[in-house]
């Protein structure tokens, strides 16, 4: 992937999350992969920017490398809500995210940017007792590190995102970046984290790193460990005249 081409893989790409990271990838000179488990869903993630749509379910290997075919970034924004139904066996969180890891290693991807979530690894104080009680027994959270875990230890450039609670509200564009576990604590809209993720990518700096992100009005209590982050802008496709 360069500056000026290269193909995005944006996994779970329906959510709520991964289509406003397909708005984000917008205008910009970069192929834009979809993948979803959805069948139905291909015309409205072609309206929302997606170049090209794979319908699969990364708990399946071959679904999950059929996925990063010529792929040169992966943006990933799986996960499950926290129900009984995360309780029936491997979580997308964890099996699928490792799936995908191990399909971007075999398949030579060169940058990998995942979403996880404040309250996994050693950022469990930035999670209240109450949510990280029901994620825990539902097994996202443990779903989660073991998702991170294998991606610090693959061989791809990497950046993990640990947002806070999430809002639908628009982007507010005033991130507070924390590294280190118990930095910061609060909610940030979902606008945010996707302009986050994508420009990561971009971002030299923050390669093979693990950050926890929330809103500057979505703040709780008093951060820790903040770091300031240079975050370089999304390239776009130049209008023609």
């Amino acid at each position: 992937m360069t500056r000026k081409r290269g193909r995005v893989l944006v996994a779970g790409a329906t959510g709520r999350t991964g289509r406003l990271v397909l708005d984000a990838l917008a205008d910009t000179p970069f192929v834009v992969r979809a993948l979803t488990r959805d069948s139905d869903a291909e015309d409205g993630l072609r309206a929302r920017g997606a170049d090209e749509v794979v319908v699969g379910d990364l708990l399946d290997r071959d679904d999950a490398t059929k996925a990063v075919l010529d792929v040169d970034a992966i943006i990933s924004t799986v996960g499950v809500a926290a129900g009984l139904e995360t309780i029936r066996g491997d979580l997308v969180d964890g099996a699928g995210v490792v799936n995908l890891v191990d399909a971007a290693t075999a398949g030579g991807v060169q940058r990998f940017v995942l979403t996880s979530s404040i309250g996994v690894g050693d950022s469990k104080g930035g999670l209240p007792l109450s949510l990280r009680a029901i994620l825990t027994a539902a097994g996202v959270l443990s779903a989660k590190e073991r998702g991170e875990e294998r991606l610090r230890d693959a061989p791809l450039d990497h950046t993990i995102i640990r947002p806070g609670a999430l809002t639908d509200a628009p982007a507010t564009d005033d991130v507070l970046v924390g590294e280190g576990g118990d930095s910061v604590c609060g909610s940030i809209s979902r606008a945010d984290v996707a302009n986050v993720l994508v420009r990561s990518l971009f971002t030299t700096s923050t390669e093979n790193r693990t950050f926890e992100i929330v809103s500057r009005p979505g703040l709780r209590g008093r951060p820790n460990h903040l770091v300031d982050i240079q975050w370089e802008p999304v390239p776009r496709v130049e209008p023609a005249d």
